[in-house]
């Protein structure tokens, strides 16, 4: 069986560039200065999945997550 994919909020920010690191996801995050799906979101260890759209200082991202091989 092939489970959902999934990242963490600030993970999924330093990966696509947004931020340069680990503490400034974190900082950006807990400033409220994220949104995810149209909606604030000051919990760093969110979880996204497929789908999700994540908005930092009007650059948006659209999560595109490959499936985990469940070996």
């Amino acid at each position: 069986m092939v489970q959902d994919p999934t990242i963490k909020l600030d993970q999924f920010l330093k990966l696509v560039g947004a931020t340069s690191s680990g503490g400034e996801a974190k900082q950006a995050v807990q400033a409220g200065r994220v949104q995810v799906n149209g909606e604030v979101e000051t919990r760093r260890g969110r979880k996204l999945r497929n789908g999700d759209r994540v908005e930092l200082e009007g650059q948006l991202f659209t999560v595109e997550l490959e499936p985990r091989d469940p070996t």
